[in-house]
C-alpha cells in the first residue's frame, strides 16, 4: 500500500469523526436553542460539518482515486 493511500484512509476516517463531531454539536442544548431563535445552526457545528466534509472528499479522493 502507497504511502498516499495510508494518508488517505486516515484522512478519510478523520473526515469521518469530525462529521460525527458536528452531528453531536447541532444536536447539542445550545445549539438546538440558537436553532429556535435564529433559525442557523451553530458556528462551531458548521465548521465542524465543513471541515468534516472537505477532508473526507481528499481522504477518498488520496484513498480511492490516486494511482501511485
Amino acid at each position: 500500500m502507497s504511502s498516499n493511500k495510508l494518508i488517505g484512509f486516515v484522512l478519510l476516517a478523520v473526515g469521518i469523526v469530525l462529521l460525527v463531531m458536528g452531528y453531536n454539536a447541532s444536536q447539542s442544548v445550545g445549539s438546538q436553542f440558537k436553532e429556535a431563535f435564529s433559525g442557523s445552526m451553530s458556528d462551531k457545528a458548521t465548521l465542524y460539518y465543513i471541515g468534516g466534509a472537505v477532508v473526507t472528499a481528499v481522504g477518498a479522493y488520496l484513498a480511492f482515486m490516486s494511482r501511485k
